[in-house]
């Protein structure tokens, strides 16, 4: 879908305006029985928690349930995840959790099937595959639902559209014609073309390699679930990943340690003109604290694809579940059955004191007004989550990743070939899925 066919859909969604996302019944049980009930939440540290935690008075009003949140910086958050694991501890009520961790996690989570049935609460009606399947067991696929996608994204290509309009250019379709956008910027500005990031960080470095690999007709396991992405598709899409900074140089030389805020930073800062990544991304480009850009000199495209195959974006999806060893567990079934209401999602989106993008449920996705408020942004988010694909979801995938970041971080740096290098990690996963 272009931005032709997008701006079409917006004005035919504005005219919906609200109704796609006016407030459905939390299903609260009368009474509040759960008055004087204390919840702790751990969450990973994201603006949209903030503003959740904003509205608790709200929560605390309805039922007589209070909530404290603590918040746990992305980098920590595995390792502090699977420690309550292991200890089994009934110190947090409500976890969060990001789809690729699940499966190692499962066990800390508490089904939720009958009490989403009691409170008539359609999670297929109300969330997109993509991201319902990062709160299902059976790696994805399984009859368990375990919690409420609470924050999800797609990928999208920001790029500086005063730069582009002054230089006669579009917004690539094909990671080639990036490349070529790149090089002009480049010829006729004192810009880098692209801001990528190959270094070490949480597996950053793969979030647009995935991109390549699938375009490319590749994928990370095969059919057997042993590691495909040492194909030859597998070798020419890294190898086209990667040329990006080494052969074709137009990304800034720093991108081989950049981590994905490196290269944000980049073009807030006017030393890049495109960058591809998380459509969250949006408000650090365009806030004033942040950035030395107005809101008007930040354009959006859908996610290059590979020439003559369909785009692809990779999602990523945290989910909010209750803890299994938890001791209150219908207080905070309360919680998640108000705090996922579509208009908690819509109010946040709407709010014009914060610029919070993220949105996870289908109405909001196509939402006239959120639509509006962005430009369409969510329009495309929309269609890229139709054909949006994750990476297999199992529970050897932190062996797997670290695996593969170092090896995409050794690439990128210039100390090994493209080939030896994944045939290598090829082997070091096939030890690990064992």
């Amino acid at each position: 879908m272009n931005r032709r066919h997008a701006l079409g859909m917006l004005a035919a969604t504005a005219a919906l305006g609200p109704r796609l996302g006016a407030a459905q019944s939390a299903a609260l049980k009368p009474g509040k029985p759960y008055a004087g009930t204390s919840l702790n939440v751990l969450t990973v540290v994201a603006p949209q928690f903030s503003a959740h935690e904003a509205k608790l008075a709200e929560f605390e009003n309805l039922t007589g349930i209070k909530v404290k949140y603590q918040y746990v910086p992305f980098a920590s958050t595995r390792e502090k995840l699977t420690a309550e694991l292991v200890a089994k501890t009934d110190q947090y009520d409500v976890l969060s959790v990001m789809d690729v961790w699940g499966p190692a996690l499962y066990d800390m989570f508490e089904p939720l099937n009958a009490r989403l049935a009691e409170k008539r609460i359609d999670m297929e009606a109300r969330y997109p595959h993509a991201h319902l399947r990062a709160a299902r067991d059976g790696n994805g696929n399984g009859r368990n639902i375990l919690g409420f996608p609470i924050r999800g994204h797609v990928q999208l290509m920001f790029y500086r559209k005063d730069v582009f309009a002054r230089l006669g250019l579009k917004p690539p379709q094909t990671w080639d014609e990036m490349v070529e956008v790149g090089r002009q910027v480049q010829a006729r500005t004192d810009m880098a073309g692209v801001a990528m990031y190959y270094g070490k960080t949480g597996a950053q470095n793969l979030m647009i390699w995935f991109n390549y690999l699938w375009g490319m007709g590749g994928d990370l396991l095969d059919a057997k679930g042993q590691p495909a992405f040492h194909s030859p598709q597998g070798v020419a899409a890294t190898q086209a990943y990667v040329d990006v900074l080494l052969r074709h140089k137009v990304a800034p030389p720093g991108s081989a340690s950049f981590n994905e805020t490196d290269a944000v930073n980049s073009v807030a800062q006017g030393k890049s003109a495109m960058v591809p990544v998380w459509w969250w991304r949006y408000a650090g480009l365009t806030d004033a604290k942040t950035s030395t850009l107005k809101p008007d000199q930040v354009g959006f495209a859908p996610l290059p694809s590979m020439p003559g195959r369909a785009a692809t974006t990779y999602t990523n999806t945290w989910f909010y579940g209750i803890n299994r060893h938890g001791k209150k567990k219908d207080a905070a079934m309360e919680y998640l059955a108000w705090l996922s209401q579509p208009e908690i999602e819509r109010s946040v989106l709407l709010d014009r004191s914060r610029n919070e993008v993220v949105a996870v449920q289908t109405a909001n996705l196509i939402d006239g007004d959120v639509n509006v408020r962005f430009g369409g942004m969510h329009l495309f988010g929309a269609q890229a989550l139709k054909g949006a694909k994750g990476t297999p979801l199992f529970p050897q995938w932190g062996q797997v990743s670290d695996v593969l970041e170092a090896t995409i971080s050794e690439i990128a740096a210039g100390r090994t070939q493209v080939k030896p290098a994944l045939e290598a990690a090829a082997a070091r996963v096939r030890r690990a899925l064992r």
